[in-house]
């Protein structure tokens, strides 16, 4: 646990900020409204349901606002880029971009969740108070009509008007059901089992994100909750006149009637500036992904792995890092991440894509048709990856499972071209596992005669045997492979490394698409 904090200390700072984040604007929100003079009346109807139904809103307008910051791929790019002048520990916790992303996505659901109960009982207690005949505080309020002289407090207009009709018929109501239902769609399409069988349900319903964003930014705008205005307060201050609110009609009451006024839209604040940085990075996408790209060479693997070389005016890749690919003869929509597995020194970029779903079933077989022309390809990136990080130490553990070795191809080549050229700024002195399973002289992704071990490798043995044989050493372990590997990896890392910051450390990174 110990080595865990001291290696994962960044994360642990920033997780706890978040949180401490949330739970700040919760509570001061839900002070605000509980206590606030302005909305007095408002909670004489509603209770403390107001400030739980505002407060979760607040929290939701936070985390709308950073759900879009971990998906900037570009301005990730450029922050490794930056923090590649200081500590890898900085570079290291865009790694978790996609972790964080979620995380935030699970904070949206908990306070939605939160949101839609509030707002359930506040217009149960509208509509049970705009029934009311018994002259309570409440039934007053809720009775002063809809007309231009008087700003009314319930949007309960008749007490023959149902909730259900108030719910489809508000500007509030009917985006907070569009929201919702959009959310709903969203988390579940992005459930592992479904982005890993069904990706084109998870792709396309994930862009349901437009909706989500749009509905979010007019919630508001209805004010069907409201609030006291300024004015009324100084003829109708709730401290003085609320237990005379009987005489509120009389012309010799120093107290007149409140009137009331929606809250401001404040949504619309907090997406603006994610919104556009976001905008600006769907152009600078688009924008490059039009640029023309030129297959040089298609080499069909056994297994059904389709290998594509590819060139393009003014790419520039490093080690392990991935692209998105688009094929518009098939969907002009879809665009897929591959895993680069040329080096960089080689004059080619290069992908592996291996049929695991509809859309690589299907450029597959247009790939292999031996009369048709060569269809057209997008292409958009590179983006970067934990994999860069690999020269950066003496010792590396590679470790890939199925089509995940792809990342390790580009590494190995990079590597056997480094040591061609006699590289002096390569750390790197040994290369631990890269599972590269194909029975052929040379290794059909890497061209290397080197060959690696086949089959499970026991984790205990070989950390024991590293952590022997480099007692001083940063060893990396990176990993591109499922998730019950991914524990397994770092649980070993965790026991193996050190005490002693001078000692042995092993640093686990898995890539995340």
């Amino acid at each position: 646990m110990v080595n865990w904090v001291v290696n994962h200390w960044f994360s642990v700072l920033f997780l706890v900020a978040w949180l401490g984040l949330n739970v700040f604007l919760f509570v001061h929100a839900f002070l605000s409204f509980e206590k606030a003079t302005k909305y007095y009346y408002t909670r004489q109807i509603l209770g403390s349901a107001l400030a739980w139904a505002r407060a979760s809103a607040r929290c939701l307008n936070f985390n709308s606002m950073l759900i879009l910051l971990p998906v900037c791929r570009n301005l990730l790019s450029f922050l490794r880029g930056t923090c590649s002048f200081y500590r890898s520990t900085l570079r290291k916790q865009l790694d978790h971009n996609l972790s964080f992303h979620k995380l935030v996505g699970y904070m949206i659901c908990l306070h939605t969740a939160i949101h839609i109960i509030a707002h359930l009982f506040n217009l149960e207690r509208y509509s049970r108070s705009r029934q009311a005949t018994d002259g309570s505080l409440a039934s007053i309020l809720s009775n002063l009509p809809h007309q231009e002289n008087y700003s009314w407090l319930n949007p309960i207009q008749s007490p023959n008007t149902t909730v259900v009709y108030v719910t489809f018929t508000s500007i509030a109501g009917l985006t907070g059901v569009i929201i919702t239902v959009a959310l709903v769609l969203m988390v579940t399409s992005a459930m592992e089992f479904i982005r890993r069988s069904y990706f084109e349900v998870f792709w396309y319903t994930h862009h349901i994100f437009i909706i989500y964003f749009i509905g979010l930014g007019i919630h508001g705008l209805g004010g069907i909750v409201r609030g006291q205005t300024e004015e009324s307060m100084a003829e109708n201050h709730p401290h003085k006149c609320a237990e005379f609110f009987e005489k509120w009609d009389d012309p010799a009451s120093h107290c007149k009637p409140p009137q009331f006024e929606g809250l401001p839209a404040e949504s619309w604040k907090w997406i603006l500036a994610p919104g556009i940085l976001y905008i600006f990075e769907r152009i600078l996408r688009f924008y490059r992904s039009q640029q023309k790209v030129v297959i040089t060479k298609v080499v069909m693997h056994p297994s059904k792995v389709l290998e594509l070389q590819m060139h393009k005016h003014g790419f520039s890749m490093e080690v392990g890092q991935y692209i998105f690919v688009n094929c518009p003869s098939i969907s002009n929509l879809e665009w897929h991440p591959f895993t680069l597995t040329s080096a960089p020194e080689e004059d080619f970029f290069s992908i592996h894509i291996r049929a695991v779903g509809d859309w690589t079933e299907t450029l597959i077989r247009t790939f292999e048709k031996q009369y048709s022309p060569v269809p057209r390809i997008q292409v958009d990136g590179p983006f970067g990856t934990a994999s860069e990080d690999v020269f950066q130490y003496e010792v590396a553990v590679l470790v890939g499972a199925g089509i995940g070795v792809t990342p390790f191809a580009s590494i190995l080549k990079s590597i056997w071209y480094k040591f061609q050229h006699a590289d002096q700024n390569l750390k790197t002195q040994k290369a631990g596992h890269a599972a590269l399973n194909f029975d052929k002289a040379n290794d059909i992704l890497t061209g290397l005669k080197q060959k690696t071990f086949f089959g499970r490798p026991k984790w205990d043995n070989e950390f024991s045997t590293i952590a022997t044989a480099h007692p001083k050493s940063a060893v990396g372990v990176f990993l591109c492979g499922p998730q019950t590997l991914a524990k397994s990896l770092s649980k070993c890392c965790r026991q193996y490394s050190s005490l002693d910051p001078r000692k042995v450390q092993f640093y686990f990174n898995k890539e995340n698409f």
